[in-house]
């Protein structure tokens, strides 16, 4: 049985140093020669955040005044998703497009965040996001009069009538299509865009068509009316149309436009903020050095305090740091200052497992048990605090995950993380080595080794397996 238990912790100890390794390695890729002929190294590095590697951050305000209230969350997650899919084609490494809750739907408008790492020219992201456009079907406005048209100057100088207050908007909008196709016109040769709608924009398209009959039913682009063709009949299928005065690169712009996604919504603008790189290394230098003396001082006092048991625990502690370092990189897990700050403090939480089971294993002691029975009772005893210590501390991480903003939930990730695999570290991988010890005689020196604080262990009867003469 003991053979067994040692062959365990050899195995542990064999594992700890191949994840050492390969936290280490995937970081020394760059610049070691070894580490760049190993595939695996390179393929896991490090996710860091915004505010660790760089970049620019955007926050958009989202008009769904016009979406009906139990439809707007839909429409700001197929927004994000349009965003997102439209970022990923300019290459742009690991972008972030969250929706932001904050309660502004109930003022007809949501919050949409960009975070662009590496992208610091703050025009260029703005171009990209702003590029997408925003596609929907308006029909004929029964109570429009003509009087109230007004004229406008556009940005060449051109005198256009605006024809927005025309028309009034459906539900039909970019959310639901399917996908763009450049045709061409057989009889003229002229650019057509062909609009392909999924099966909920193919029953609207084919409902506003029924109900207009005779009527123009306005396609407008970003806001301005770029075909409005009349329906003559019922369209069915979800196809539709866009002719004009295309040329045909302006129409294979337009198709790749709205199939790299036609915004649901539209958005503006409403704060940029651009993080230098100088920054990012200021905070990762910073929470690297805190985070290693947090470790070494954590580790100074359980040695001192707890002694042997200290040392096994100290040696888990360093095993729990590679786990998790291992587990940012291979979720992958963005690391954010908010996060350095979550891991630093899981390294004490980490500790609070062991300091219970080492309090429950010296009073196990000192009522003279033998170092085995001690272990064994030890951890008997104190895993029912253990286990309840640890999922107060889940809840209280699920629940900031759950209703915080990004900033909170970067910390929460971490905090959860670290919380759970400090339970493997304390309850698992320090018991194993301890029971490797296979110590069976408790003596002078066992009380030393086992002891606390500057004295040792003060018996109140005899040890077992001693005549404690």
């Amino acid at each position: 049985m003991i053979l067994k238990t040692r062959i365990k912790a050899i195995v542990i100890l064999l594992i700890g140093v191949a994840v050492g390794l390969f936290v280490y390695g995937s970081e020394m890729a760059s610049d070691k020669p070894i580490a760049k002929s190993i595939p695996v190294l390179q393929k896991y590095p490090f996710k860091l955040g915004l505010d660790l590697s760089g970049g620019t951050h955007l926050v958009y305000r989202a008009d769904v005044s016009n979406v009906e209230t139990d439809k707007a969350k839909e429409a700001m997650e197929s927004l994000r998703d349009v965003i997102e899919r439209r970022i990923n084609i300019f290459g742009v490494a690991e972008p972030v497009v969250q929706v932001q809750n904050g309660g502004f739907s109930n003022q007809g408008e949501e919050r949409l965040i960009v975070d662009l790492p590496g992208v610091t020219d703050s025009a260029k992201a703005i171009a990209m996001i702003g590029q997408t456009p925003s596609l929907d079907f308006r029909t004929e406005d029964p109570n429009f009069d003509p009087n109230n048209m007004k004229a406008e100057v556009d940005a060449n100088g051109m005198v256009q009538l605006n024809l927005s207050n025309k028309y009034i908007m459906t539900k039909l909008t970019g959310q639901y299509l399917d996908r763009a196709i450049l045709e061409f016109d057989p009889n003229t040769g002229e650019p057509i865009v062909s609009l392909q709608f999924d099966n909920e924009g193919s029953l609207l398209f084919e409902k506003i068509t029924e109900e207009n009959i005779g009527k123009t039913i306005a396609i407008f682009l970003d806001g301005q009316p770029i075909s409005t063709p009349v329906a003559r009949e019922k369209i069915t299928g979800g196809k539709a149309q866009i002719s004009g005065n295309f040329t045909p690169a302006e129409a294979k712009t337009l198709v790749g436009r709205l199939n790299s996604g036609a915004l649901p919504v539209p958005i503006e603008l409403i704060s940029t903020q651009t993080i230098g790189p100088s920054l990012g290394l200021k905070a990762i230098d910073a929470g690297v050095k805190s985070a290693f003396v947090g470790l070494l001082v954590i580790a100074i006092f359980l040695i001192l305090w707890y002694r042997l048991p200290g040392l096994i625990a100290t040696i888990a502690l360093s095993m729990y740091v590679f786990i998790m370092l291992a587990i940012f990189k291979l979720l992958p897990v963005t690391l954010t200052a908010a996060g350095i700050a979550g891991f630093i403090i899981s390294l004490g939480i980490a500790v609070d497992a062991n300091v219970l089971i080492f309090e429950r294993l010296k009073e196990e002691l000192k009522k003279g048990q033998s170092v085995a029975d001690a272990i064994k009772n030890g951890f008997g005893n104190a895993w029912f605090s253990i286990r309840d210590s640890n999922i107060s501390s889940m809840i209280s991480a699920l629940i900031l995950f759950w209703f915080g903003t990004t900033l909170i939930k970067g910390f929460a990730l971490v905090f959860l993380l670290g919380v759970i695999v400090s339970m493997i570290s304390a309850i698992i991988i320090t018991r194993i080595f301890l029971y490797a010890l296979n110590i069976k005689q408790s003596n002078k020196l066992t009380r030393i080794l086992f002891g606390s604080g500057i004295t040792g262990i003060k018996l109140d009867r005899p040890l077992g397996g001693l005549d404690n003469k």
